[in-house]
């Protein structure tokens, strides 16, 4: 599976924010946590039902908006 494939993006989950596999766990709270300083071991410790790639695919996602790349999402 392609990292970005893990975000899926459906209004009526977290208003349409994207999220990790159709989860109530947005792109943007994973990247504050990361922001925070919490290590991936940290994420995964208290969100256990997350996977490394999920993180990862967070980190990918955020680093294509940023550098202006358009990203499809799947729908969930």
């Amino acid at each position: 599976m392609n990292l970005i494939e893990r975000i899926t993006h459906n209004p009526s989950v977290m208003g349409g924010k994207p999220c990790i596999r159709g989860m109530r766990v947005t792109v943007g709270m994973i990247l504050g946590l990361i922001a925070s300083g919490h290590s991936s071991k940290e994420i995964l410790e208290s969100y256990p039902y997350l996977e490394v790639d999920d993180i990862n695919a967070a980190a990918a996602y955020g680093a294509m908006l940023a550098q202006g790349y358009e990203v499809e999402l799947v729908g969930a």
